[in-house]
């Protein structure tokens, strides 16, 4: 989850094709694999996939949550940061897939969490981080 300084996540608005519609989401992918079989840092994905699919860069990073997507017929775990201080990527930008049509927009972090509360962001993982982080700001407990 990036935030911005003026305290607004930078979310991508894609076609999902499982759901049939154009989803809101957090930027995210998938772990690469190298030859070896081994699996990418989760941390290094995200800095990856912020950069390819928003053209941004954080300048700082902190775990904010790490979860089974769907425990019942997946093994996919899915890590959630926070991503913060952020830059443009400029010269030399890591770009999207081939097959990615994204539209980003960055909504303030109070009309995200509203989003949510009205059902119109329903991804999981971004539905997970952004009432994580808004129970953090409120005084819950934090990771």
């Amino acid at each position: 989850m990036a935030i911005d300084d003026q305290d607004r996540v930078v979310l991508v608005r894609q076609f999902r094709l499982a759901a049939g519609r154009v989803l809101t989401e957090l930027p995210a992918g998938g772990l690469d694999r190298d030859d070896d079989g081994e699996v990418e840092d989760p941390l290094l994905a995200g800095k990856r996939e912020l950069e390819e699919e928003t053209g941004l860069r954080a300048g700082s990073w902190r775990p904010l949550a790490r979860i089974l997507s769907a425990p019942g017929f997946t093994e996919e775990e899915v890590h959630i940061f926070v991503a913060t201080d952020l830059v443009a990527a400029g010269e030399g930008r890591l770009g999207p897939e081939d097959d990615e049509h994204l539209q980003v927009e960055r909504m303030p972090f109070d009309e995200a969490v509203a989003a949510v509360e009205r059902g119109e962001i329903v991804d999981s993982k971004s539905v997970i981080g952004l009432l994580w982080v808004d129970r953090e700001r409120r005084g819950g407990a934090s990771t």
